[in-house]
């Protein structure tokens, strides 16, 4: 068949198009791992072979890959110690801790032999990455079979992972095997480990754990073979056939998560409970006088939080998750998290409905929390106060103190934008405090924004849309914008990419003409938002103006069906000030307040209300 020149032309436009449109299609890289460990429980140290099926599903050639080898961090001289005694206000967990820790103490991970497809492979340890040469490109679309040998030594607990906790806990295995770093659209991600935020490739895990069987394991995944194991993972009314020797093999899988975490030790306690038409819950602690007195508590509480959570934010799709007695504090990982236990019940309800709700944010909604570590931290934290306020209802604004929180840094001026990398920060409290605060602030206010019942179908959305998946700031916008119908990269802009402020106030009340009241409001901080001005009349009702921004497209609906609620024109946000009048008619205006409902996160209270006397 003959084309002529302009057919020829056609055609290769429409290859070029369809080209580039594949390029930009959303991908994500995936990994199976199979793992077995050895551990020798007198040394500290366990033996470990990996096998790992490696998906290239990028557009792009791979020479080479690079892995986490997080144990290295606690080694005096290592980029987490230097950070933790250079910055100004270092994590009283850490400290100077690192510096002084003796060759038994220190951790390490030391690859022994790496092999690409069954040919030997050239490696460096870096410090906490493991920088590797490929024996063969692995071309898109394209897997390879990476062998693993290596030797660890599991560090004194200092922060997260570690043996040996505060609480008298063996072992907290957190960070603790090699692990692919997540290569995707900005390339690879190969942050050294100074002390926050995790990334991980989406994948399977099948593990294998020799230890010795005095010893109880909880942690990601589901038990292969509870009857063998026992200690109350068998089947109720099952024999245990637990196999002879002085060790004990503890056969776990995972699937589709991007990572793997577990603790051991020989006096856990193990309860469980079932989340109606849910996952099964486990808990593992030390009985003791100060848990004693919380933790047979905790497992109905928990069920009453998953079935909040599962409503609210989605449904958890796994079979099981393991609170387990742990760790430093609290750290959340896949279908388990890590806590200390020694907490009175509020704390320990508090941190365990925290850690859970990581399950969404970060677990299932797989962001990168080192670059949006506010997606991840305040985004939870904005779940534990609706959660924890299902559980325990109390009197008041449930926000104050998370507001409080994110006021107080922004009015001493001391924030650094949210899109600032987790370890990047200045200071501890900067990051604490725009990541957990400001990153729920941003949630909270965004109901203000476009209205709460929009927030709450575009939470169960968002997570529809982006589970077992990598979604970035502007794809939670996206579904936001979607949601409401209105336009919102206004507000990342502004609230997430800088640090300018909110501050609206009421300028002059006046007469106007024929029974009105002209209102002129100011916009004094850069930061512009949609305003609601209450109006109350003498007579005790109350009627909301609502004040669009231009660059919205469009306006939030009615919230609340007893008040009246007028959308007025919208202000275009270069105005400095906005004025319009208030029909009076037979009624008196007794005072006039800008958003009563604190949800807009003003930085001066003092000039949002007027009021007049009769």
């Amino acid at each position: 068949m003959k084309f002529s020149l302009s057919s020829k032309i056609l055609l290769l436009l429409l290859m070029l198009s369809s080209f580039g449109f594949a390029q930009t299609e959303r991908w994500q890289q995936r990994a199976e791992y199979t793992m077995e460990i050895d551990m020798d429980v007198t040394t500290h140290r366990y033996a470990g072979k990996q096998k790992l099926v490696y998906q290239n599903n990028s557009p792009e050639t791979l020479t080479r890959v690079f892995y986490h080898l997080y144990f290295n961090a606690f080694q005096p001289g290592s980029m987490m110690d230097v950070r933790s005694r250079t910055i100004i206000d270092p994590s009283p967990k850490i400290g100077d801790r690192i510096s002084t820790l003796k060759d038994n103490e220190i951790g390490f991970q030391k690859i022994t032999s790496l092999k690409q497809n069954g040919q030997d492979l050239k490696f460096e340890h870096v410090g906490t990455i493991l920088e590797v040469e490929l024996a063969k490109p692995i071309a898109p679309g394209q897997s390879a079979t990476f062998d693993m040998v290596w030797d660890a030594q599991i560090p004194a607990q200092v922060r997260r992972s570690g043996r040996n906790n505060k609480e008298g806990i063996d072992y907290s295995m957190t960070q603790w095997y090699p692990k692919m770093c997540e290569y995707d659209f900005m390339g690879w991600h190969a942050n050294p480990y100074v002390g926050r935020e995790f990334y991980g490739i989406w994948g399977d895990f099948d593990v294998k754990i020799n230890i010795d069987k005095k010893y109880i394991i909880g942690g990601t995944g589901n038990l292969q073979n509870p009857n063998e194991i026992g200690y109350g993972y068998e089947a109720k009314g099952a024999k245990v056939n637990r196999p002879d020797g002085e060790k004990l093999e503890w056969h776990f899988v995972a699937k589709n998560v991007h990572d793997f975490a577990w603790a051991a030790d020989p006096d856990y306690q193990h309860l469980t409970a079932q989340v109606p038409n849910g996952p099964t819950l486990h808990f593992l602690y030390q009985l003791d006088e100060k848990t004693m007195k919380t933790w047979p508590d905790l497992p109905e509480a928990t069920v009453k939080a998953f079935q909040f959570i599962e409503k609210s934010f989605g449904k958890y799709p796994y079979k099981q998750y393991t609170v387990i007695q742990g760790g430093d504090g609290g750290m959340e990982y896949p279908m388990a998290t890590l806590i200390t236990g020694h907490r009175p019940f509020s704390s320990l309800i508090g941190v365990t409905v925290h850690e859970i709700m990581h399950t969404w944010y970060q677990m299932l909604m797989g962001t990168n929390e080192a670059l949006y570590a506010w997606m991840d931290e305040g985004f939870t934290s904005y779940g534990s106060v609706l959660v924890m306020d299902h559980l325990y209802p109390k009197e008041g604004n449930i926000f104050d103190r998370t507001y409080r929180g994110y006021l107080y840094l922004a009015k001493a001026q001391e924030e650094e934008p949210l899109s600032t990398h987790a370890d990047h920060f200045e200071t501890n409290s900067s990051y604490g405090i725009a990541s957990y605060g400001k990153g729920a602030v941003f949630l909270h206010q965004l109901g203000y924004v476009i209205g709460q019942e929009n927030l709450d179908k575009g939470l169960l959305r968002y997570y529809d849309d982006w589970k077992f998946k990598h979604p970035h700031t502007n794809d939670f916008i996206r579904v936001m914008e979607k949601q409401s119908g209105l336009e919102l990269d206004w507000y990342k802009e502004y609230f997430v990419n800088s640090v300018k402020r909110i501050d609206y106030g009421i300028e002059s009340v006046t007469p106007g003409l024929k029974k009105t009241t002209r209102v002129t409001l100011e916009r004094i901080e850069p930061m512009p938002m949609p305003i609601d001005v209450y109006v109350e009349y003498s007579d005790g009702s109350t009627e909301i103006f609502n004040i669009p921004l231009r660059i919205m497209r469009g306006n939030k609906a009615q919230e609340f069906a007893d008040m009246k609620y007028t959308v007025i024109e919208d202000w275009p946000w270069t105005n400095p000030t906005y004025t319009f009048s208030i029909p009076q008619k037979m009624k008196k205006i007794k005072s006039i307040k800008i958003d009563p409902t604190l949800r807009m996160a003003d930085i001066n209270l003092d000039n949002n209300t007027f009021g007049t006397t009769e």
